[in-house]
Formats: C-alpha cells, structure tokens, sequence
C-alpha cells in the first residue's frame, strides 16, 4: 500500500469540508501530471464524497465522472482469493492442498506448494509479469487472450526464488495458479465464477474480469506518456505503449488488461468496489472461519514483524488515522488503492489515471500528490480531518 502518513487532529471534520479538502487535493494531483483521478470516500455515517478531476486535454477524449469503470488491476486478487475460500467453505478445496493435487505436473515441487502458499505469497513462485514474454501485451501490441494455464507456464519456466513458505515475495504467478485450480475444481472460468458468485448476488453491475479490451459502460480514460515524453527511469523496453497520441500522451484504455487474467484483470467501480467490501467484511460472502483465514497475515518485511502484512489476497495496514485492510493494483494507464475497515461499513478509493509514476518510480510530483490524496482519502473515512 502506497499512503503517506498524516497527524489526525482531534475534531472531526464534516462531510462537506473532508469533500473540499479530497477535491483540491485531486486537483493537485492533476496539476502534478495526473491525467485524471476519481476518489470516493464513505466514513459510514452519510453521503459518501464522489470526486473526479481531469486534466483539460482529456477532456476531447472522455468527461470523466465519478462512476465511471477502470481496471483495478492487481485488487482483482481480493475476489480471486474470495472465490478460492468460498470453495474452500463447500469442502470442494482445503487450503492445504498442495498444488500438485489440483494441477499435477504443472508447477515444480508443486507437492510442497499449499494453496495457501500462493494466496499469501509465500511460495516463493517467479512473478510471470516480468518474463518479456508479456510485454508486449502489456504494451496493447498483442492481443491474444491468455488463458490462467498460459500465465502459470510463463512464470514457472524460472527457477523459484525461494523453498516454499519460507518467505515473501509478492508474485502474480500465485494468482495464476489459482485461477487454473479455480477452472480445475469447478470447471468454469474465473470471470464467469467472479459473475455467479459475487457480481451478480451482490448487483455489481460494473464489475467483471476482463478477458479483452471491450469495456461495457461508461469508462474512465487511461494514459501514459509516449515515447517522447517518457520520463528517462522507464526502461526503454517500456517506453513505447501502443494507442491514440493525445498531448504528449497515450490513451492505453483500448488495451486488454487479460494478460492479467486472475491476478488482475477485474474491472470495476467505486461503487461496486465498496459494496464488495462491505460483503466480504461483514460475512455477507464467507462464513467466520474463511474470513478469519483470509485475515490471517504475514509479514510483508521480516525485519518489521508488526508491520504491514499481508493475507489471503488482502493486506493489512497502520495509519494515523486507522488501521485498514485493502489492496492496490496498477496497470499501464490505471493505478488504484482500495481501503475498508474491519467491518466494511467504511471504505475508500483512490483512482489515478496513470501508472508508471508508480510502477518506475518515474515522477516524484506525482507520487507526493497522489500519496496526500490516499493518506487524506483514509483520515476521511475514519470521520477525521484530512490533514497534510
């Protein structure tokens, strides 16, 4: 989780100075370089705070609003893993199966991986995102559609990084795995499991695993620099993304985010995304005892055992103004961080229309708006002034 620390003062702030606040700080963060940003804040108590700013340019493309769908990428392994414990609660998976069981052949010393080892990233497996292979999908310059099985031989044709549970080491070949044990016990795809089991029971009309480029309503733009412009951190193997010149820019949004497939292909909204949350902590979508294994974390650094920690497909964090539990996910032209607390009656999202800054630590303006804007994003939804 990528959020700046803030000092909450002791009187709570109103709904409309908390919006006021979260409104210039987006704009600050457009005029950093974002090309657009969307925040929603709800503290549970009233109307939450919807805010979408975009800078001018963009605005030939898309007018950008506050319900509009965008990829949320790597949170996509938040509803993976729910699925994974919803089988787990029917007793058609146990999380100590090994892989080896559900996919044989397909994973070396997969007899020592556990299912829980891929959900809490300790199986040490290589993370296919960063095999070329990928690339240039990545880049919107082939389109072929991955399969969960496609994505898991990328990632272990490497040698693993460690002995499984020793460590770890935050990979999305894990999520690939568990996308092909997903197809492999109940013999449906992941977007058509994510599409019974969760989207439709909970009326998320916007929120599907993508498997193309097609979006089905109203969508937020995604942009990276080009070629030209790119900053010089980028590797050069990045630096050409396929799509519309726009302002120095490229719209990626027609690109297919599939090569995520189960790690991060979802798309969503603001919206859908809180009513996910308030479900999954509140029980509405696992009984108590997947729930608790869900919350069950590691640590993300060894050398901070307190720290930030990490549990089956959601991490858990300290602010000053409220522990938390959420993810964040980027992927080219989409960077979003997702909190709620522990019941899911609070939430809160920040959506950046843009990536890099992120992924190459590219754009350091960007970085310290957009950091404001997600620390202020949860003193807001803990009803406490969002304070610099």
């Amino acid at each position: 989780m990528s959020v700046a620390a803030a000092s909450p003062a002791t009187a709570a702030a109103t709904p409309y100075t908390a919006g006021n606040e979260l409104r210039k700080l987006a704009r600050e963060l457009v005029a950093a370089g974002a090309p657009g940003v969307i925040v929603r804040v709800d503290d549970g108590r009233g109307r939450p705070v919807e805010i979408a700013e975009q800078a001018a340019w963009t605005r030939r493309d898309h007018l950008l609003k506050a319900d509009d769908e965008f990829r949320v990428a790597s949170n996509t392994k938040t509803m993976t893993a729910t699925l994974v414990l919803q089988l787990a609660a029917e007793g058609k998976l146990a999380l100590t199966d090994p892989v080896e069981k559900w996919l044989p052949g397909k994973v070396p010393n997969g007899g020592a991986i556990t299912l829980r080892m891929l959900l809490n990233h300790t199986s040490g497996l290589f993370d296919y995102t960063t095999d070329p292979a990928i690339r240039p999908s990545m880049l919107g310059k082939d389109r072929r559609r991955w399969t969960s099985a496609q994505l898991l031989a990328v990632g272990v044709k490497h040698d693993p990084l460690f002995a499984p549970g020793k460590k770890w080491s935050y990979s999305n070949t894990n999520y690939a795995a568990l996308g092909a044990v997903l197809e492999r016990v109940t013999g449906a795809s992941p977007a058509a499991l994510v599409r019974d089991r969760i989207a439709w029971p909970l009326g998320l009309k916007h929120t599907y695993l993508a498997t193309d480029s097609t979006w089905r309503g109203s969508y937020a733009r995604g942009y990276e620099r080009d070629a030209a412009h790119m900053p010089q951190s980028v590797p050069a193997a990045f630096r050409d993304l396929a799509g519309p010149r726009r302002n120095g820019h490229v719209d990626v949004s027609g690109n297919s985010p599939g090569w995520g497939g189960a790690a991060g292909a979802m798309v969503s909204t603001t919206q859908d995304w809180a009513r996910f949350y308030g479900a999954l902590m509140s029980g509405k979508l696992l009984p108590a005892a997947q729930l608790a294994q869900m919350r069950t974390t590691v640590p993300v650094d060894p050398q901070q055992p307190d720290g930030p920690g990490y549990g089956l497909g959601i991490q858990h964090g300290a602010h000053p103004c409220g522990t938390f539990w959420g993810h964040d996910g980027g992927i080219p032209g989409y960077l979003t961080t997702t909190v709620t607390d522990q019941t899911g009656a609070r939430t809160a999202t920040v959506l950046v229309a843009t990536e890099y800054w992120a992924e190459f630590e590219s754009d350091p303006k960007i970085a310290k708006a957009a950091q404001a804007l997600q620390s202020a994003a949860i003193c807001t939804m803990y009803g406490k002034p969002a304070t610099r």
